[in-house]
Formats: structure tokens, sequence, C-alpha cells
């Protein structure tokens, strides 16, 4: 059972339709028979990132003249959403690639770089986004990796935490200050490729959630990078990160929907089948409240989603937007998979059915990415100046 009416301002053109269509089902036939294998193993099942790249998902807003498909970021979202119903630990391998690498690429990188990089960022190289460390979390431009100038480049050392796609990603955007002293204005981007001298990927993380996703330490130990490798300008860097946060908490905000949508459909199924008292308890009024309640906080969900990726896709202001977006539906999909839980009973406890791993994949929703008091606090200051 899935949920299929929505409102006017949800409504997807047929372009739009097609694309979500043909991402669920390969989601659907390709991903979901692995999705517990791949969540036991804490890792991505062998060719999976391949047929991703195959299918165009890891290139959705390169333009085509660059082995891309030439999309918008709101398709970016819908493959975000489509993936996440089935699997969250793989549309967070897309959303990270597209909404953050790729993304800072076209926007940051210089032409030779989007010519070196952006066909194959679109064709077979995973790319990873190295912001956070153990003394820098919502605090990010804390870091203590630091950068040092070369003749013929620079010397990155430090150590980074938390790296999604670590273990599939064949290119970094690395974080680092030239000038301590400077603080947030001594931060610059670097474009470091896996294999060079003094990089390594070090521990994966033994996470509760979206197991299969690498979440991994970097260990950059007098690392040297070309001058070509510097992205964007010296001091810049925070500059980046910040407008590509604000993008990518609505990428995040597609991944926490397309879960409750996934939770919520496995929830209506069970109970259409799951009987009690001699009838399915879809059947009783308590049930059918849950489902109707967990529909309605979806469509709201939804609502701010879309709307805060066609600002973005507008050029318009969409601060504000994202971050209600992705404040709320972290919301929802914690609230959505707990009850998809509840509603399996006892099965919904065990590992054999699905409501569990929707249940601890929503929990790093409000935390990554920016936590929800993050969020609170861009909204507040939002609202507060007058928007």
């Amino acid at each position: 059972m899935t949920s299929t009416a929505h409102g006017p301002l949800t409504q997807l053109s047929e372009e739009e339709n097609l694309f979500f269509a043909t991402v669920r089902q390969f989601a659907e036939e390709t991903i979901a028979p692995l999705v517990r294998q791949m969540d036991e193993e804490q890792q991505f099942a062998p060719g999976l990132v391949e047929k991703l790249f195959g299918l165009g998902l890891m290139g959705i807003e390169v333009p085509e003249e660059l082995g891309g498909a030439g999309g918008t970021f709101f398709d970016a979202v819908l493959a975000i959403e489509a993936l996440a119903r089935v699997d969250p630990a793989v549309a967070v391998l897309v959303d990270v690639h597209n909404t953050l690498v790729i993304n800072a690429m076209r926007r940051w990188g210089t032409a030779e770089q989007q010519q070196a990089w952006l066909p194959r960022l679109a064709t077979k190289t995973a790319g990873a986004y190295a912001l956070s460390e153990a003394g820098s979390g919502s605090d990010a431009f804390a870091l203590q990796t630091r950068a040092e100038a070369t003749p013929d480049g620079y010397r990155l050392n430090g150590r980074k935490l938390w790296i999604s796609n670590a273990r599939e990603a064949g290119l970094f955007m690395v974080f680092a200050t030239l000038d301590p002293a400077a603080g947030y204005r001594g931060i610059t981007a670097f474009l470091v490729e896996k294999g060079m001298p003094g990089f390594t990927v070090g521990r994966k993380e033994d996470k509760m959630g979206i197991r299969a996703s690498s979440t991994c330490e970097l260990i950059l130990e007098d690392c040297e990078v070309p001058a070509t490798s510097l992205l964007g300008e010296p001091g810049k860097g925070y500059k980046i990160a910040i407008e590509m946060l604000n993008e990518g908490r609505i990428g995040i905000g597609a991944q926490l929907l397309g879960l409750a949508e996934g939770a919520w459909a496995h929830a209506a199924r069970y109970a259409q089948e799951r009987k009690q008292f001699g009838k399915p308890i879809a059947e009783f009024q308590a049930v059918q409240f849950a489902l109707a309640e967990m529909a309605t906080e979806m469509e709201a969900a939804r609502l701010m989603v879309y709307n805060a990726a066609r600002l973005k896709d507008a050029r318009l202001p969409f601060v504000r937007e994202a971050a209600m977006a992705k404040l709320f539906a972290s919301q929802v999909a914690e609230r959505v998979a707990s009850q998809c839980v509840e509603i399996f009973g006892g099965n919904g406890f065990v590992r054999d059915y699905p409501a569990e791993k929707y249940y601890r994949d929503a929990k790093v929703g409000k935390i990554y990415e920016g936590t929800s008091n993050m969020q609170l606090t861009t909204i507040a200051k939002q609202v507060l100046g007058g928007r």
C-alpha cells in the first residue's frame, strides 16, 4: 500500500513523475532484496554503487555535455526521496554526492577542475564531504586540521570524523585552516584524491542506523596536494561549507520524508494483513487514526521539502525554508517510524520485519547536517530578522 493522494502544491510534472517512478522501481526491484544483508554486513552490496551510476543517479545536476543527466536540484531531491523509501542508507550516498560534492564543484570549481572532475563524478567516482572533526560538530569552524602552503601546493595534517561515503569515495572535499588566528576566515577547501600519499581512510563507525552507509575517520599526515587542488579561494572555505550545508538540509529532508513514506507503507500493509479478534487490525479505529495522523504529517513534510527545493531551483531565498524542512521532516520520520513499530507489535521489535530498521535509521535525522537545535537557531535568526 502506498500514500498517493497529494495536494496541488506537491503535484509533479509528467517528467518528474516518470523520473520518480523509475527510481522507485529501481529501489524496489534492485535494492529492496539487499537491504537486510547490507544492514547486517554494514556495507553496500557489490556492484550496487556502479548500478547507481549506470542509472544516472550520481550525476543528476551535471550537464549532459559533461556526462551527467542535466537535471535540477528538485530532481535530486526526488531521487533521494524515492531511494529512502526502501533504504535510507543508499539515499545518503546519493544525497551527499549530489547535493554537497557535485554542487560545490559546479559552483566553486575552476573550469579546469569541472572539466576534470564532473565527468568522473557523474559516471564512476563517488564523492565525500569532509568537514566534521572530533571537536567540531555543530561548531563546525572549530576544526583543527591544518593546511600549510608549500612551493608546489599545500600540506595537510589532521583528522576528520563522521565522513559519509568515505569507503566508496574517490574524491574528498577536505576543509582545513590556513591560519588558525584568523578563525573561520582561515578555513579553506581542498580536493583530495583517494590514494594520495599521506591520506588514509580510517576506522568505520559501528552505527545504530543507516549501517550500510560508510561513516569513517580520515587521517591526513603530511598529505601533499598540488595548488590545483584548492577549491575556491584561500580563506573562503567557510562560505563553501555554509552554502552547501544550507542546500544539503533539503536533501536530508527528502531522505527523511522518503523514510517516513516507506515506514508508513509497511505499516499500512501489515495492518491489513494482521488479524486480531477475527478481523484485520486496519479495521480498528485506533489503527486507522494512527495511519491517518502519519499520512497527514508526511504530507506536511512533503510540502515543506518540495517548497524548499523549488525555491532553491528558482534562485530565491530558501535558508529558512530548508532549515524548517529538515527540522520538521526529522520529527515526522521519527514519529512515523516509531508508530510503524507499534503497529507491527512484537514483530516490530525483531529484525525479521522491516519496522525496526526504519526506526533505527530515523534517529540520525535530528543529528547530522545540522542538529535540530542548530536548525531552530537558524530559523529563529531568519524569522526574527524579518524573513
